[in-house]
């Protein structure tokens, strides 16, 4: 293995999967995991038309991000008891809406006969081609992310149990959802590009549920989620390297095998706790 090559690439990948995963933490916790491919697919829509105006690589985050963070704050604005629309619908309304665009902006490729194949990468990652330029990026959006869950940790708390009764207890609950879902499109629109917009919906919501069957309280399921998407990031990784298959393929494979293997000891140490009263009864 040429660890001149891979180095920054294994460090792309655990940042990619502990940042995803944190966030993942509090997207699953408040039961909108949609809000990820959502956004991912919004910062896909910003990056096509980018790309159709003369945009290439790195420059490509700016209308991605832009979008994204657009996006983000349509979602955090708007009060779904105020529409009287619950929020997995208007994610949903607002993911078409994207996923529209996206697919019109790649069509209109041909049109003016432009190469699409950057763009399309977007789609399915590709993490085999980051260097250290692209693992610092990564790592600001992973330090804003710890930033923002350490200054508001108390907020989202309260907000993860319900935002009615957050809003009631004093909380600014319409600007902290803002902001979490400002530093959600940053964290999704500089990571998608490593797995791919079609599949980082997997890394953000696996080591998540996975942490929710290990775990239980706030802080600790964020701490095993984000430790459980790095180690997905990093063992694709490796099976990828050895193997030679998708990167964001097998990243993806990983997590769903350690959603399995939590359930699976979730079960068993259930069943040796039964069995033990049963013995003590």
């Amino acid at each position: 293995m040429d660890w001149l090559f891979w180095a920054p690439v294994m460090c792309a990948g655990v940042v990619t999967g502990a940042s995803t995963g944190l966030l993942g933490g509090y997207i699953v916790g408040m039961r909108i995991p949609f809000l990820g491919i959502c956004v991912a697919h919004a910062a896909l829509a910003g990056a096509v038309f980018g790309a159709l105006c003369g945009l290439t690589g790195p420059s490509l985050l700016v209308p991605a991000l832009a979008a994204a963070s657009i996006s983000a704050v349509a979602v955090g604005l708007v009060d779904p008891q105020t529409v009287r629309m619950d929020l997995n619908v208007m994610l949903g309304i607002l993911f078409s809406l994207m996923m529209g665009l996206a697919f019109l902006g790649l069509g209109l490729f041909s049109v003016y006969g432009v190469s699409d194949n950057e763009v399309r990468n977007l789609l399915w990652g590709s993490l085999a081609f980051c260097r250290w330029r692209d693992v610092w990026i990564m790592v600001a959006s992973a330090a804003a992310e710890l930033i923002f869950v350490v200054v508001f940790y108390k907020e989202m708390r309260a907000i993860l149990f319900s935002r009615t009764h957050a809003a009631a207890a004093g909380v600014h609950a319409t600007l902290v959802w803002t902001l979490f879902l400002l530093v959600a499109s940053l964290v999704l629109t500089v990571n998608f590009q490593t797995v791919g917009g079609l599949m980082i919906y997997s890394l953000l919501a696996n080591p998540a549920v996975a942490a929710s069957q290990l775990v239980r309280g706030c802080g600790r399921t964020l701490v095993v989620s984000a430790a459980l998407g790095a180690a997905s990031g990093l063992g694709g990784l490796w099976i990828s390297a050895a193997t030679d298959l998708p990167t964001g393929a097998v990243i993806v494979i990983v997590s769903s095998l350690l959603v399995v293997l939590a359930i699976a000891w979730k079960r068993a140490w259930k069943r040796g706790e039964s069995h033990v009263s049963g013995e003590g009864a």
